[in-house]
């Protein structure tokens, strides 16, 4: 990676504004998974090490939809952090202002504040050049850790970058160095394993992937369209028909890559309690049914074509993980890949709900890599140019 790091610039007395990625799910106001706070957690030890003056988070929740949402707020995070930090995080309910700078000058020496939710300014996602340099005028030096928000030129990202010298977290570069360099140098075979609901979403990284990989695995809602290509009924299942001619191309340019579920397991309604069968998808879906999950032998098949990998990009789920009686598949893919990290694979998971399922099913301590960014993940994937990436220093 030819940026600048946290390791490359001296932080010693220095007031440090670092962009983090705390966009976590709350309910009744309080965190309900603090895994993008643990990610973190590395760059900031490593900056509170270097004897900093202070260090300023900066970081937004959800979209909201008036400054003061009491439910985007990013004041229950603050305990969360501390408690994870092992010291006191103050909290600032603007992220810039007099309550900010007031609160950055209270803090202590080696303090840490974080700041409200930077979406409660509207000029954060136009990257407003008079908002970033407000949030600027808080640190000395910027240091962008959240690859989450990387695809968006934002104020926090971009614009801070402009007016401070700004160097990548520890959390950027590690997200560069998996998704980036594993795909341009990956050890082979090399599979991606893609799902989630729609094809459209992802069009643009097939087309990448089939240039790069030995097999593409595809499950979940896209793969209807697919199934949509081939002929088969698919009921109601869901089915982008404005996707169905492009699929079909796909399946013509990857017809040596591409592997599809050959069962599936459906449902008479969008439902977790309601009657589902698992059927050959070369049968057709009848009327009133949709596919939900990926059934047993697709399973079983999916896991012969990764058995002895030796990369392995995943990212989608395989079918409505959510409801636990079409989480199956999601889960098995999970297993299967544990098992191939054991055995020395590069098991990367590309963020976003393939994230979540690996959080869920208990096995994400077991797979090399997790992202923290699903949008920037995907589009790292697709090759393009992350603003918030291309903005940090080159270390030429």
């Amino acid at each position: 990676m030819n940026k600048m790091t946290v390791r490359d610039i001296d932080l010693a007395g220095k007031r440090v504004l670092v962009r983090v990625d705390f966009n976590v799910p709350l309910e009744d106001g309080n965190v309900t998974d603090d895994t993008r706070v643990r990610a973190a957690l590395p760059t900031l030890h490593h900056i509170l090490n270097q004897k900093p003056k202070a260090v300023i988070l900066l970081s937004h929740l959800g979209r909201p939809k008036a400054k003061g949402d009491a439910d985007t707020s990013l004041a229950p995070v603050a305990p969360v952090l501390a408690a994870l930090l092992g010291r006191d995080v103050a909290f600032a309910d603007n992220c810039v202002g007099k309550v900010a700078e007031e609160a950055v000058a209270a803090l202590p020496e080696g303090g840490v504040l974080l700041l409200e939710n930077t979406r409660y300014h509207k000029g954060e996602e136009k990257n407003d050049p008079e908002l970033a340099a407000q949030m600027s005028k808080l640190g000395d030096v910027f240091v962008n850790d959240a690859f989450g928000t990387a695809h968006r030129a934002h104020a926090s990202n971009v614009g801070i970058s402009q007016q401070l010298p700004a160097v990548a977290g520890l959390l950027m570069e590690k997200e560069i160095d998996y998704l980036a360099t594993t795909i341009e140098n990956p050890k082979r075979p090399f599979i991606a394993i893609l799902g989630g609901a729609k094809v459209s979403d992802k069009i643009k990284v097939i087309e990448v992937l089939l240039s790069k990989v030995d097999k593409l695995l595809i499950g979940g809602g896209m793969a209807n369209t697919f199934f949509a290509a081939k002929g088969y009924e698919m009921g109601d299942s869901l089915v982008e028909k404005d996707a169905v001619e492009t699929a079909r191309q796909l399946l013509e340019i990857g017809r040596n890559a591409i592997l599809l579920p050959n069962d599936v397991v459906v449902a008479n309604a969008f439902d977790n309690e309601a009657q589902r069968d698992t059927i050959k998808v070369s049968d057709g879906v009848r009327p009133g049914w949709r596919i939900l999950d990926i059934g047993p032998e697709s399973v079983q098949a999916f896991g012969q074509a990764l058995d002895g990998a030796k990369t392995v990009i995943w990212n989608g789920p395989m079918g409505v993980f959510e409801m636990p009686n079409f989480a199956q598949g999601t889960f098995a893919i999970a297993r299967l890949l544990a098992e191939e990290t054991a055995k020395g694979a590069t098991t990367i998971i590309g963020g976003g709900d393939s994230a979540a399922a690996a959080e869920q099913s208990g096995l994400a301590d077991r797979m090399t890599h997790i992202s923290t960014g699903g949008g920037a993940s995907l589009e790292m994937l697709e090759g393009k140019t992350l603003p918030g990436v291309t903005a940090i220093r080159n270390k030429s």
